[in-house]
């Protein structure tokens, strides 16, 4: 009777470990957010912010359920250039002032391949959230020589930033737009496991 009952402990704890939820959160100094949006027609412009945060929740060991937030603080874009991320900020776009912040939150967490996944969520900026998709890779995980375990992932999407009230634009000579509408992103996020 008692091996029994030992038996059946090892099975519980087994079953509750397999399905423990894991945490993660991002690991700023080897983690970023880029975007690229045409310029002038003929050339790119590429971007980043500088201050911002994820979150991952997972139960499965291949975290196809996992559950993804993230929050960019919009002051913190930088292009390089002073000048032009003074207008970013401004009214025209980002509108940094009244929305301090960009947030993102999955709706679901499709495993496509070995290492590929399909992340669909609700993008809020600007007062305004619709739901886009992203192209998410798996880089692997790995112990640091701290004990810390680290999980590498990048994705990738697009939107039109006319969805999200960035409707600044003006017309070159040539007719074409100083600034396209179509908006790249990649986002390149090391996670560390909360302890």
């Amino acid at each position: 009777m008692k091996k029994s009952v030992i038996t059946l402990l090892a099975l519980f704890l087994l079953t509750f470990k397999a399905n423990a939820q894991t945490a993660w959160e991002t690991d700023p100094v080897h983690s970023n957010a880029l975007f690229t949006v045409t310029h002038l027609v003929v050339s790119e412009v590429t971007g980043h912010f500088k201050e911002f945060s994820a979150t991952m929740e997972s139960t499965k060991a291949d975290f196809s359920d996992s559950k993804v937030e993230a929050t960019i603080k919009t002051a913190s874009i930088s292009t390089d250039n002073d000048k032009r991320d003074g207008h970013l900020k401004s009214q025209d776009f980002f509108y940094a002032e009244k929305f301090p912040e960009i947030k993102f939150v999955s709706k679901s967490f499709t495993k496509t391949g070995d290492k590929t996944y399909k992340i669909a969520g609700d993008l809020t900026m600007r007062g305004v959230t619709k739901t886009i998709e992203l192209n998410a890779v798996y880089k692997g995980s790995v112990k640091d020589p701290w004990g810390n375990t680290k999980t590498g992932w990048t994705a990738t999407g697009s939107l039109n930033r006319f969805d999200y009230g960035l409707n600044w634009n003006s017309l070159i000579e040539a007719g074409g737009a100083v600034v396209g509408e179509t908006v790249n992103l990649q986002l390149n996020i090391a996670f560390v496991q909360k302890k």
